[in-house]
């Protein structure tokens, strides 16, 4: 095997660039605290554990969302399905109107989530982590829903949706 000297530490645009080729789907991450909502649309969420139910999502530092989580301790996840592209660009603007329109849900602790989401689920804080340029959340999974349809995903700075090769499911085993 050949060494290959092409490579280097990536530039901050470089990375974004070499992990934006990995596809993912959309997902919007609310929180209230103090009587203020906030959000904003993530595509780094990462199932943990089973049991417990635990997720993590990790935010660039200095962001509403963030900061209100980290106050409040909690917050929710709304995963997006491929007609909600409107809803993702929404949160995504930074400083932008997050709540002024839309249709919203709110969790049984009283959380806003996004309406029609796929799937819905409300949180609790159990560990936050500071790492590089972002802050980590692991949340504890208190009550979810979900439903039927196609997600919303996300390559290479561009929104579409997945196509599957209509093969059986994947025998994961747990």
């Amino acid at each position: 095997m050949a060494l290959n000297t092409d490579f280097a530490v990536p530039a901050p645009l470089d990375m974004r660039q070499a992990m934006g080729r990995f596809l993912t789907g959309v997902a919007v991450v609310t929180t209230e605290h103090e009587g203020e909502g906030s959000g904003m649309t993530i595509n780094s969420l990462t199932s943990i554990s089973l049991e417990p139910p635990i997720l993590m999502i990790s935010l660039n530092f200095d962001t509403r969302t963030g900061d209100a989580i980290r106050a409040g301790g909690r917050f929710a996840v709304s995963i997006l399905g491929a007609k909600q592209e409107a809803v993702a660009r929404q949160f995504a603007t930074r400083g932008g109107a997050r709540f002024e329109v839309g249709n919203f849900d709110a969790t049984p602790g009283g959380l806003p989530v996004i309406g029609e989401a796929l799937s819905q689920l409300e949180c609790q804080v159990v560990h936050q982590y500071d790492i590089g340029d972002h802050q980590v959340f692991f949340g504890q999974v208190t009550a979810s829903r979900d439903r039927d349809g196609s997600g919303l995903a996300f390559n290479a700075g561009k929104f579409g949706t997945f196509e599957d090769f209509h093969h059986e499911k994947a025998p994961w085993l747990f």
